[in-house]
């Protein structure tokens, strides 16, 4: 039996894009590359469809023998669905091609037919994009932050600076340093589109506080850390740097550095809901009958909450078997770098299925697909790692296709067919009606989760407010906060923005800070309750390592050297101490614990 295939307009957001071929994904063939004159429907040029059958994608209204079917549920379709050549809707066809391309221009075919028949494919349309994951150091030419830039540099990896100024940073970090040119206390400085690539934050800014009589060029009196002097906020307030700052900051990488409970692409979840404009694609664009829709259901999801429900009737006649609803290009690409899967939460009928996503907003292009099996009556949830997406031609593997790129998704589809890939056959597959349920898709990040922001903030943030603790036995900063305009007070408001991010996270709060040597034994505690000093150079270190250990994620801590502040610690180059493992220090630490707990309970006790 044969069947015939049609041109029909790319699916770009423009009105005013190329026309293209439908993407087929059930046959080995070259139909859509070039015409056959072997094969004529009135109005369209088409060519021949050869067996076995060609998987695709459509839009709704349903003729299955000239009969209308309402919504389609076992209990209701009773007609016995066949093989056989039936009536084809040339109306929904075209309705198809209206939802996702618009009006046509008989221009536009002209064009893409000559380009077509020029032998261009369309895996070469695919525009390989930049992958390079960067470290984004913030406050770079600071104490602790031109260190951290100085250690990934050694172990040759990508870094970029955000400085406030230009011709300082690179006089200090090196001419071919890469540079983000902003103010975290100024919002417009942050555009979104600077930090592009930046997958994990270590944030070393901070307040700068000097002593009221003055000090070196190079603030060697601030940062030798041990002598007391009387000190004084030099430039912007703690509220600006430590807090608005902070909030600044994150919204500004909180896209790219990705969330701990990972990113709702479409659904209903908790207070958040986001719908994608739909439209079915069927087999009806190659001349078969099969139908689907796809709706929201107020009230059909899991607890009575909303959900969306992809169903219909696939049927096998007019060489016809699969039913898909795909999504409208984008607006624009979303970048999901960040994670590491798609995830799926649908109620399953025991049937396979596949998601095919596409990073092109060409509509004859490669899809990168995976299928799962899903579990019949029951809520569940389906993870497709990036790594499991195939790149799909026509439901051909594309050997030589660019690896999926999560960086430039544009597109979703979700497909029942009869067809694998490369002439397997979908076992599960039955014809007649299908129902499934989808209440989200979402990005997600692997276990385990490492941090994505790591922050220097500092011992005593919370003693100030502190009930019952003796002052005189704290360090300066505790002691005179209200002097220093609150500067702990907005530390500890900071942290607890990076707390309720949602990213994923570690807050470092050394004590006094030193130009000491790494290397001494470490103290690490919860509860700010601590006091001593510690190196800048070891608190670069730490960061670092944080980045990597799941141990250290969301997690708060208090850290020092062993050493006492009247003794000063040195190494010997020639018999450096050994590197630390800090995961053995991580590894001690616990969920939960702030050190706001005695003020939380002295304010119940209130």
């Amino acid at each position: 039996m044969e069947s015939c295939f049609f041109t029909t307009i790319s699916s770009s957001s423009s009105s005013s894009s190329p026309f293209s071929i439908f993407s087929i994904q059930g046959s080995s063939s070259n139909v859509g590359r070039k015409f056959s004159k072997s094969c004529m429907h009135p109005q369209l040029l088409s060519c021949q469809l050869p067996k076995p059958f060609l998987q695709l994608n459509g839009r709704p209204k349903y003729r299955l023998n000239q009969r209308r079917s309402a919504y389609l549920s076992s209990a209701t379709y009773k007609e016995t669905i066949s093989a056989e050549k039936q009536g084809w809707d040339l109306g929904r066809f075209f309705k198809t091609l209206y939802f996702f391309n618009g009006p046509p221009s008989p221009a536009k075919i002209v064009e893409f037919i000559i380009e077509k028949l020029s032998g261009s494919s369309p895996e070469e349309s695919e525009k390989k994009m930049g992958t390079s994951d960067y470290v984004l150091v913030v406050g770079a030419t600071g104490g602790v932050g031109r260190r951290v830039v100085s250690n990934f540099r050694k172990k040759g990896l990508p870094v970029k600076a955000l400085v406030r100024n230009e011709g300082k940073a690179r006089k200090m970090l090196g001419p071919d340093i890469e540079l983000i040119v902003g103010d975290i206390t100024k919002e417009s400085t942050l555009v979104a589109q600077y930090f592009k690539g930046v997958k994990k934050v270590i944030n070393a800014a901070s307040v700068i506080i000097g002593p009221k009589e003055g000090d070196t060029p190079d603030r060697a009196k601030y940062s030798q850390g041990v002598k007391f002097f009387e000190p004084e906020i030099k430039g912007d307030s703690p509220e600006m740097v430590e807090y608005i700052g902070m909030k600044n900051l994150i919204n500004a990488v909180r896209e790219s550095v990705g969330l701990r409970t990972g990113k709702l692409l479409f659904g209903f979840e908790d207070q958040l809901s986001k719908e994608l404009d739909w439209g079915a694609l069927d087999d009806v664009v190659m001349g078969g009958v099969s139908e689907s829709t796809f709706q929201i259901d107020r009230t059909g999801g899991e607890g009575g909450k909303p959900t969306g429900l992809f169903k219909g009737i696939v049927s096998t006649a007019n060489n016809g078997g699969f039913t898909s609803i795909r999504t409208k290009n984008f607006s624009s690409p979303v970048d999901l770098s960040a994670y590491d899967g798609f995830e799926l939460r649908l109620k399953g009928d025991g049937c396979r299925y596949k998601l095919i996503v596409r990073t092109s907003t060409d509509w004859d292009t490669v899809g990168y697909t995976a299928s799962f099996d899903t579990i019949g009556g029951q809520w569940q949830s389906i993870r497709l790692p990036f790594s499991s997406l195939r790149p799909v031609f026509r439901a051909r593997t594309v050997s030589d296709a660019l690896p999926f790129n999560p960086s430039n998704v544009v597109s979703f589809q979700l497909m029942f067919s009869k067809f694998e890939y490369d002439g397997k056959l979908n076992p599960t597959f039955v014809e007649g009606p299908f129902e499934l349920p989808l209440s989200t898709i979402k990005a997600y990040i692997k276990d385990p989760i490492t941090p994505r922001f790591v922050h220097v903030s500092s011992a005593g943030v919370t003693r100030p407010d502190r009930p019952g603790i003796d002052l005189s036995k704290q360090p300066p900063a505790v002691r005179l906060n209200k002097e220093l305009d609150f500067v702990l007070t907005f530390k500890l408001k900071g942290e607890d923005l990076i707390r309720e991010s949602g990213i994923p996270y570690t807050i470092v709060r050394p004590c006094a800070l030193t130009e000491e040597p790494a290397g001494a034994d470490l103290v690490f505690d919860q509860g700010d309750n601590i006091t001593g000093k510690i190196s800048r150079e070891e608190i670069a270190l730490i960061c670092i390592a944080a980045l990597e250990s799941p141990y250290a994620c969301d997690k708060t801590f208090e850290v020092k050297s062993v050493v006492p502040f009247s003794e000063p610690f040195t190494v010997d180059p020639e018999n450096p101490p050994p590197e630390k493992d800090y995961n053995i220090y991580f590894q001690t630490l616990k969920d939960g614990i702030t050190g706001k707990e005695s003020l939380e309970q002295s304010a119940i006790a209130v």
